[in-house]
């Protein structure tokens, strides 16, 4: 006769849960050399860093990290989507109604502060698309991406001022997207007694640039934009 484990689990039970915490373990080791390989390519540059140099970084042997990543291009892919996702999530915060409608100096602070908090802690996000060998599927994503936050960024422009045209607000939104891109850039390599100096000096960039298009005062609640 069958008799069920002393432990008051029936098999079914433990035949379930095996599986999940096979998953949950794999998840953190997933991590954790995303974590490692985030390191490793902001260090050495997606060119020359290695799967063994990533396995070395995260403590584990090369063949742990094959069990989860068959090449350095399959992490670097995998890294990335990651991180595009928590920016995407970052976005979706930060360009709201309410955000558009404030003083300008407000407004602009609003929008970018958390994307700069967001690339400073993680700089793998740009350095993943400097090298010359990016994978391609990483450059197809941040183009995604960048199409993505020049739309939430003309959606912000007719809030504001209602009377551009569709034409007019793509082309400052380009505009200011470019100079968010590498105002990024800069702060990115610059330590902590210069950072703050290049992220005042893109804010009042930015200002300056979008002031005669959609004014510097707070914008009523009633401010109707075009549909």
């Amino acid at each position: 006769m069958f008799v069920n484990p002393p432990w008051g689990v029936n098999v079914s039970e433990a035949d379930d849960k095996a599986p999940r915490r096979r998953q949950a373990r794999g998840e953190r080791r997933i991590t954790q050399l995303l974590q490692a390989a985030a390191q490793v390519f902001c260090t050495l540059g997606y060119t020359t860093s290695s799967t063994n140099a990533i396995a070395r970084e995260a403590g584990v042997s090369p063949g742990t990290l094959y069990q989860f990543f068959p090449n350095k291009e399959a992490i670097a892919i995998e890294l990335s989507r990651r991180l595009i996702t928590d920016m995407e999530a970052t976005h979706g915060r930060v360009f709201s109604a309410h955000n558009a409608r404030l003083p300008l100096d407000e407004m602009v602070a609003a929008v970018t502060d958390p994307f700069i908090e967001f690339c400073h802690g993680n700089p793998a996000f740009l350095a993943l698309i400097k090298g010359p060998d990016t994978p391609g599927k990483i450059t197809e994503d941040h183009d995604v991406l960048h199409d993505s936050l020049r739309s939430r960024i003309s959606e912000l422009l007719a809030v504001r001022a209602p009377s551009l045209s569709v034409t007019e607000r793509t082309l400052i939104s380009q505009m200011a997207l470019a100079m968010v891109t590498t105002g990024l850039d800069l702060i990115a390599q610059h330590e902590e007694d210069q950072r703050q100096l290049y992220v005042s000096e893109l804010q009042t960039m930015l200002y300056r640039y979008l002031a005669p298009y959609i004014g510097t005062e707070a914008v009523p609640e009633d401010a109707s934009a075009p549909a």
